[in-house]
């Protein structure tokens, strides 16, 4: 080609400043939109939602778990179409995705719970709220018309926890999710080492940190304080003295008759979220759980406890399709949902991807998370030849393979 030919070709566009659209354009996977997040997020946030517990074993182990598996594909099907949809107690979503329960979400950016309450609701997929939330119940409720569950941590204060169910249910929530793995918080070594509050302490460090990340900065200081929303005056507290509750709350006491008393005051479907095995899923059948999340709380509470995928196929060969289970901690991409459902979970709960996506552009970075993921999961569906959530399901035994077996 002649060199008058070559620029020819060349249309010359003029410089533009980079935009959070065209950022999040330009993720690809969600690792691209973490690295984004990772250059927005000061340290201290963005090590609080990456740490785990302690030495952190756990942590790695919930994502290299996945890798243990091989999938196996099936040729020659028809796969042009192809039905990502699933029922997720009870109702349909469009994906076998929930949003799991995060806390501090407006520390990640400060439209918050909100932000990803209305993502999810387009996305076509439930949202669970946290008990260590920093938007209340009601006003979540008030911004997104989804599919909204609730989690419940059983604090000390009883009678503030049935509060909190009482108000969910009052709002419109449909299903009521029971944290049970916190009888004392797990030690955050990170966040113990940056001295990590909320809201952030301002020392000359945090300062420092926040001067680097000024549209994070901004945005914290121009929205309400940060604090946990559905305690805050619930006993007549300041916002101070709320953040010091909410760390006394965890209540070590708690047994199965706490978890039959609120299955009486909660008239929706209700599940167990921090069982690990088969034994303690039984449990939760018999005390009328309509599912279990077979979950480590994401490698944050107990180091080197058992990856979630691992005790999967036992559990759910223990309890057949007496109870839904589903699957959190260490999904990272479609593929790894596919793998769960095949394995035998009813679907899985996404909790860091959708935080790197509020990091990296509010409720556009957590739309494009689960568009990622969800093109993920049609394309892996695709190529293992199967066209349908419930096709996987059957035929999951035949096309995953554990490494070592």
């Amino acid at each position: 080609m002649k060199p008058a030919e070559v620029l020819s070709l060349v249309r010359p566009r003029p410089p533009q400043l980079p935009t959070t659209a065209t950022a999040l354009a330009h993720c690809i996977t969600i690792e691209d939109v973490r690295a984004l997040a990772a250059r927005r997020w000061p340290r201290e946030v963005r090590d609080y939602v990456e740490g785990g517990a302690e030495g952190e074993a756990t942590l790695g182990r919930n994502t290299a778990a996945y890798g243990e598996y091989d999938l196996v594909p099936k040729t020659l099907r028809d796969v042009t179409h192809v039905d990502t949809s699933a029922t997720l107690l009870g109702c349909a979503a469009a994906l076998p995705v929930a949003l799991a329960p995060t806390g501090y979400t407006r520390m990640m950016h400060g439209d918050g719970e909100s932000a990803v309450a209305r993502a999810a609701a387009d996305a076509g997929l439930p949202y669970t709220l946290s008990t260590m939330a920093t938007t209340r119940i009601e006003d979540v409720a008030a911004a997104s018309p989804g599919d909204l569950w609730f989690q419940l941590y059983v604090w000390k204060d009883r009678g503030l926890v049935r509060e909190l169910v009482r108000r969910a249910e009052e709002s419109g929530y449909r299903s009521l999710m029971v944290t049970v793995d916190t009888p004392v918080s797990g030690l955050r070594a990170r966040d113990t080492r940056n001295g990590f509050t909320v809201p952030p302490q301002l020392t000359f460090r945090s300062l420092a940190g926040m001067a680097r990340h000024p549209a994070w900065c901004a945005r914290l200081l121009g929205g309400p304080p940060i604090t946990f929303a559905n305690i805050d005056g619930a006993r007549g507290e300041t916002p101070s003295s709320v953040m010091e509750l909410g760390l006394k709350q965890f209540d070590s006491s708690v047994t199965w008759d706490d978890l039959a008393t609120i299955r009486q005051w909660w008239p929706g479907t209700l599940t167990v979220k921090g069982v690990l095995s088969e034994a303690d899923v039984r449990r939760a059948v018999d005390v009328g759980a309509d599912g279990a999340v077979l979950s480590n709380h994401g490698g944050r509470q107990l180091d080197r406890a058992v990856a979630p995928i691992d005790v999967l196929q036992p559990v759910r060969e223990a309890v057949g399709d007496r109870v839904e289970v589903y699957v959190d901690s260490g999904i990272r991409h479609g593929s790894d949902a596919a793998l769960a459902i095949a394995l035998g979970a009813d679907g899985v709960l996404l909790g860091r991807p959708y935080l790197y996506g509020l990091g990296a552009g509010g409720q556009a970075g957590v739309t494009r998370v689960l568009e990622i993921l969800g093109d993920e999961l049609r394309r892996t569906m695709q190529l293992l030849g199967v066209t349908s959530v419930p096709q996987l399901r059957r035929e999951g035994r035949s096309v995953v393979r554990r490494r070592d077996s």
